[in-house]
């Protein structure tokens, strides 16, 4: 099983405004090409569905999975019910530090092709982080990537290059 991680710091952001900000699923699109389109549903007051399609390599990765919010926590839980991954879950956990907050995004996934692991899952990974990253310093007015230059970068190149295409 591959897996993925992201933190980010929303500058002068309290937890809960952050954790209300994350959990808006159905904004991820205006925030990333990569993110197609999602569909949210809700169930009840701490879970709701998604179906989600996310741009990949020279097609869509479909899925639809649970959402489970814990507020008080400042956490969320997902799990992949039906889609194109073997397995696909996943946490958003977000927590103060100092006047500023931060917010970890970590993910285990495994497509159930051994054949093409090697090929598709560091793809699979750079999506993820690099997605995670435009969508979430998307949401907030200041917010930075923690601890990986490479991916700063990379996320600076993709918002050049979707401000070029406009």
């Amino acid at each position: 099983m591959r897996s993925a991680q992201v933190t980010i710091r929303a500058v002068a952001v309290a937890p809960a405004d952050a954790f209300d900000r994350v959990k808006d699923f159905a904004a991820y699109p205006r925030l990333s090409p990569v993110v197609r389109s999602v569909t949210v549903t809700r169930a009840d007051a701490g879970t709701e569905h998604s179906d989600w399609e996310v741009y990949f390599r020279n097609g869509i990765l479909r899925w639809s999975e649970t959402d489970t919010f814990d507020r008080a926590a400042l956490t969320i839980a997902f799990a992949q019910d039906d889609g194109d991954f073997a397995e696909f879950t996943g946490t958003w956990r977000i927590r103060p530090d100092g006047e500023d907050s931060l917010i970890d995004f970590a993910t285990e996934f495994d497509f159930g092709i051994p054949s093409l692991a090697g090929i598709l899952d560091p793809v699979a990974e750079r999506v993820f982080r690099e997605t995670i990253g435009l969508v979430v310093t998307g949401l907030f007015a200041k917010a930075e990537i923690v601890g990986d230059d490479a991916l700063v970068r990379a996320v600076e190149l993709a918002r050049e290059r979707t401000a070029g295409a406009h």
